[in-house]
């Protein structure tokens, strides 16, 4: 069997959706396919002849089944390298040519945005519209783009309920992006207890479970204290709202106020919503 018949006989154990492997099975399978690659002197497209259609979707199909297994694995530092080793075959090979472009691409934005990289978040964005030569309305269309897109945009908007309603099992667009869940609801709630803080001289205890979507009163009470706030017959008081109040200036402490308490409605609003569907 010739190289290139086995580097199509692994990419295709990588990509099968029947039996799926362990991170130690991707690895190995993964080295395999770059040995390959080497052997048929084709790990950038600089090396490959560009009527070689056939070698070039097999190199971009291994760095992109990479991608994937390194999110699964949870290694942001190997995923980021598969990115950067597919930009020259995402540039040689035309947008139309399949694979899982999308789906990487779109795993790299969400990968900013839980990495709090806001510029290079909204520069990424801006070379895919230049790409697909359309306005965002429309990438927004694409499950896989629009996805990390909206996340960003509620995010900024303080809609927290919103975010938390799409990162909910089932409005994921796939397996991977559920690995970004956990890093996003770190960030949210210490958004909302931020938000909380300056909204609020207290809160009842049972409120701010359902409001940072934790599990038990008990998780409440770790997570309070690792925020300095303090726990009193059934209420929790946020220790930091008057010296922030103090810092700033009183119109735009008030307006501050008023937006934070937007959020919390907002977001209270919602887990009262999942409560009594619950």
């Amino acid at each position: 069997m010739s190289a290139e018949q086995d580097l199509k006989k692994i990419t295709s154990s990588l990509k099968s959706q029947s039996l799926p492997l362990t991170d130690a099975n991707a690895s190995s399978l993964l080295r395999d396919a770059k040995r390959k690659l080497l052997l048929l002197n084709a790990l950038t497209p600089a090396t490959i002849a560009p009527q070689n259609s056939t070698l070039l979707t097999l190199a971009r199909e291994t760095y992109e089944q990479g991608a994937l297994a390194s999110i699964r694995a949870k290694d942001s530092d190997s995923f980021t390298r598969y990115v950067n080793q597919l930009a020259p075959f995402y540039e040689q090979l035309p947008v139309t040519a399949g694979g899982d472009r999308n789906k990487v691409t779109g795993l790299y934005l969400l990968l900013l945005l839980t990495q709090g990289l806001y510029d290079k978040f909204h520069s990424e964005l801006e070379a895919l519209t230049n790409r697909e030569n359309e306005d965002q309305s429309s990438i927004e269309n694409d499950p896989y783009l629009g996805y990390p897109i909206k996340l960003e945009r509620w995010l900024m908007e303080g809609s927290y309920d919103r975010v938390w309603k799409a990162m909910k099992k089932g409005e994921v667009p796939c397996e991977e992006y559920g690995v970004f869940s956990d890093i996003l609801t770190s960030q949210i709630r210490s958004e909302i207890a931020s938000s909380s803080e300056r909204a609020y001289p207290s809160l009842p205890l049972a409120s701010t479970k359902s409001l940072l979507f934790l599990d038990s009163e008990g998780a409440v009470v770790d997570f309070a204290r690792s925020r300095n706030w303090i726990i009193k017959d059934g209420h929790i008081y946020f220790p930091s709202a008057t010296a922030a109040a103090g810092e700033a200036g009183e119109e735009g402490a008030e307006q501050e106020q008023e937006l934070s308490k937007m959020v919390i409605e907002n977001t209270l609003g919602y887990a009262r919503e999942l409560e009594t569907i619950v």
